[in-house]
């Protein structure tokens, strides 16, 4: 059994921004941070989420993006050194959401320094989009991560992944669904058609389409701050398609407390069984509880026990 961990979103606190920075799309971003979105996530509840990830000792680690929150220097240099704290790159895989492509930032000073965490095995530290997307083999497991994240005007927070992506991320899926591994997309935009216009995928039909013909067993995202729940069409049955909340949500936020995935993977006959144990934070921050299990098998979601 193969044991991986989900979490999204964790919105490092924000730091103190020079006027000069706030020239662009970061002043309303700025703005909203210290008037809201200060309060909805938290670094309590991080810390609890982390604690708990850390006693639950997962085989590794899946990180679906949203990091930072309006692409500040600063940010990215203190999510590089949270990311040291957390684990190393090996045990680790993350992707970039919106926020961390807030505006239009060069590489190396921003996404490239945790380019050792979105590199496929073997490979350099990241040094571009281009390398999306990116595969890791784990005892079975194929992760598959995607970059949805594009800069984008103001007030958009939509994701595209490109026809370009897709058509790799095909291949892929057909080359490790051929050698006979538990195929896990991670991405950080729901690749789904029924979302808000200003925070959906725009390109989800497409990434659909592609799904049906080459499948896969389970599509893990964030974007939404929630745990939730969807299906697509596979080649052969339903794909779950499964959102995990903020992993700095404070206790009383719009979204509820924060949550992470418990993944637990395992061979069953021909196909594949994937457990997900909802984990939630507990009352004083300190870790989580159990929060509903969900039990999925290739093909089709087949039983949930809340």
């Amino acid at each position: 059994m193969f044991t991986l961990a989900h979490l999204s979103d964790p919105h490092l606190p924000m730091p103190q921004a020079r006027m000069g920075q706030l020239l662009n799309k970061r002043a309303t971003g700025y703005v909203n941070w210290w008037r809201h979105r200060v309060h909805l996530h938290v670094p309590e509840a991080l810390a609890g989420i982390v604690a708990d990830i850390e006693a639950q000792q997962p085989d590794h680690i899946a990180l679906t993006g949203d990091l930072v929150n309006i692409a500040l220097p600063q940010e990215y240099r203190r999510a590089a050194d949270w990311l040291t704290a957390f684990g190393p790159p090996d045990r680790i895989t993350i992707i970039p959401g919106n926020h961390d492509v807030y505006v239009s930032t060069p590489w190396a000073e921003s996404l490239g320094l945790w380019g050792a965490y979105m590199a496929s095995d073997g490979q350099q530290p990241a040094a571009g989009f281009d390398v999306f997307p990116t595969i890791r083999r784990r005892d079975g497991i194929a992760l598959i991560g995607l970059s949805t994240g594009v800069p984008k005007p103001p007030l958009l927070a939509t994701g595209d992944l490109g026809a370009g992506q897709i058509a790799r991320a095909e291949k892929l899926l057909a080359e490790t669904g051929a050698e006979g591994l538990c195929r896990i997309v991670l991405i950080h935009h729901p690749p789904l058609t029924d979302q808000s216009r200003w925070k959906h995928l725009t390109d989800a039909s497409a990434f659909q389409a592609m799904i049906r013909r080459v499948g896969c067993e389970a599509v893990l995202h964030g974007h939404n701050h929630r745990s939730e729940i969807a299906h697509i069409a596979g080649p052969n049955g339903a794909v779950p398609v499964l959102g995990v909340s903020s992993a700095s949500a404070a206790r009383k936020s719009k979204y509820g407390r924060a949550r992470w995935h418990l993944l637990h993977i395992e061979r069953d006959g021909e196909g594949w069984r994937l457990q997900v144990r909802i984990r939630a934070l507990n009352a004083d921050n300190s870790g989580c509880e159990p929060d509903g299990d969900l039990v999925f098998h290739s093909g089709g979601r087949r039983a949930m026990v809340a």
